[in-house]
């Protein structure tokens, strides 16, 4: 050891430099080697298998031992001018700020990750949150690099930034209005991921399939993905439909045009005929039931005919619908149900059915309001109605045969 030694010293000033440089480069490298292909093999069985970002963050950290050993060693390599310590002290040292900081950075998404596998997390994500803290540590390490790479304490530089906060204000203003929107979507519980969103302005009709710091996916339902920022999600206004898919009903409110031409009043003939609907049975006996007694109430002596109260088709047929959709299988008895004439106009007397399905999945829910609008819009005859509709070239072509 003696000779080696003596041997080291006996040679130039700068092939003592140069052996230090050498050797400290090896100490570095053979570190590097036993931490990341030795260590972390070793501790890889007992790490997540479900995600690489842990091995990211070890691989991040593990990387800042080798630097740190440059950084202690280099004033232990002899005849190294000043400039050169300073500046591979400094470099290494910046680059150990960065290695910690990336590592937190994964650690922060190794996080993310574990809290998304709870069930809770559909409800209340924390993407936003962890992006914020992530954009902190990651101005805090650019400060300490600076500072670091300059020689130079962080204070000052801190004591800085007062100068140029607006210049800041601006550069992070969607960052910031996006901090402030993330925060209200989350601790309000107004998005979540999964919901069914409508909002025309950004023409998004779809599912969430994401939330961020900045920006929320929707996946429209034609599989086009719509990027909305986030602070738009909190100053415009959009539909969330999960109230609906809660609540275990869809609403169906739809409208059938009668030709006002058409009204008319029931013979006592047709109303004994149309009691072969068994669900119309009940109504037409308690409302024959009614309309007698009243008019043995209030006509008197040799009054016309004409002042009597008499049953309606449109009438009829409203209380046939109401029936209808009461019965009909697919319909929630536990929401409002009602057929409701609304006010006459140029496009006929429209009876509005205004109810709810038992089942929330589109497809399912189309299917059931078409079927109940088939056999509406079939059963019309039978009480002598006529559906409105605009005239048409075959129309106009008809009258004028007729002609």
């Amino acid at each position: 050891m003696q000779n080696l030694s003596e041997l080291f010293y006996a040679q130039p000033l700068w092939a003592q430099s140069l052996i230090g440089l050498v050797l400290l480069g090896l100490a570095a490298l053979a570190l590097n080697y036993v931490l990341k292909h030795v260590i972390l093999r070793i501790a890889a069985p007992y790490l997540d298998a479900r995600t690489t970002t842990i091995d990211k963050a070890a691989a991040w950290l593990a990387t800042a031992a080798p630097l740190l050993v440059i950084s202690r060693g280099i004033g232990l390599v002899p005849n190294l001018p000043d400039e050169v310590y300073v500046v591979v002290r400094n470099v290494a040292q910046a680059l150990i700020v960065v290695s910690v900081a990336m590592a937190i950075v994964k650690g922060l998404s190794y996080a993310n990750e574990l809290y998304e596998r709870l069930p809770r997390s559909k409800n209340r994500p924390i993407k936003g949150f962890v992006q914020v803290v992530k954009i902190l540590v990651l101005c805090g390490a650019a400060i300490i690099l600076i500072s670091v790479l300059i020689d130079e304490s962080p204070l000052l530089l801190l004591s800085g930034l007062g100068a140029i906060t607006a210049v800041l204000l601006l550069v992070f203003k969607d960052t910031i209005l996006s901090l402030v929107a993330s925060v209200q979507l989350t601790t309000q519980d107004m998005l979540r991921v999964g919901d069914w969103i409508t909002m025309p302005s950004m023409e998004a009709d779809g599912d969430v399939i994401d939330i961020s710091l900045h920006t929320v996916k929707v996946q429209n339902f034609d599989k086009t993905i719509v990027t909305i920022p986030t602070h738009r999600l909190v100053s415009d206004a959009y539909q969330n439909w999960r109230g609906m898919s809660e609540s275990g009903g869809r609403r169906i409110k739809r409208s059938l045009a009668i030709d006002q031409n058409s009204v008319r009043f029931l013979s006592d003939d047709e109303v004994a005929d149309l009691k072969k609907f068994t669900i119309l049975k009940p109504y037409l006996e308690a409302k024959k039931a009614e309309i007698a007694k009243w008019n043995e109430a209030e006509l008197a002596g040799d009054a016309a005919p004409v002042n009597a109260r008499r049953l309606t088709n449109i009438g009829t047929m409203r209380a046939y619908m109401a029936a209808y959709i009461r019965w009909h299988p697919d319909i929630s008895e536990d929401f409002l149900l009602m057929v409701r004439q609304l006010p006459p106009g140029p496009q006929g007397v429209p009876l509005e059915v205004y109810c709810f399905t038992n089942i929330t999945a589109w497809e399912t829910y189309e299917g059931i309001q078409a079927d109940i609008f088939d056999h509406l819009l079939a059963i019309m005859p039978e009480f002598d109605l006529r559906v409105f509709q605009e005239p048409t070239g075959a129309d106009i072509a008809g009258l004028s045969r007729a002609g």
